[in-house]
């Protein structure tokens, strides 16, 4: 009783062979994300000429697009916006202790001793 198989003959795959993939399509999003990239960068330069607006404005259009660019760097070409919920909850804790550090570092930033004097 017993099976007599045939042994099975594995071959290496082609370069000719489809990719789980598709690599037209995955150069076609870095080239966009590039381009998005591109018109960001020019953005922030932009923002930085404006006459009519102070500093404080000017930064803060800077960061703004800053932030946008971040977002689609590290959603596209990281393929965080795929990724499972442990990644975002890493991400999220990240973030928060980040702005909690940056807050308290602005909140102490004229906490001085008693008698010290400043320069």
């Amino acid at each position: 009783m017993s099976d007599h198989h045939q042994p099975q003959t594995h071959t290496a795959p082609h370069a000719g062979d489809s990719h789980p993939v598709d690599f037209n399509a995955y150069l076609r999003r870095c080239l966009y994300v590039f381009i998005a990239a591109l018109c960001a960068i020019s953005l922030m330069i932009y923002a930085s000429y404006l006459p009519h607006f102070g500093w404080p404005a000017k930064v803060t259009m800077i960061l703004a697009v800053a932030v946008v660019n971040a977002f689609i760097v590290a959603g596209f070409l990281m393929h965080l916006l795929s990724e499972k919920k442990m990644i975002y909850s890493v991400l999220a804790f990240t973030v928060f202790f980040f702005a909690g550090l940056m807050g308290l570092t602005m909140w102490a930033m004229n906490d001085f001793p008693t008698g010290t004097i400043s320069h």
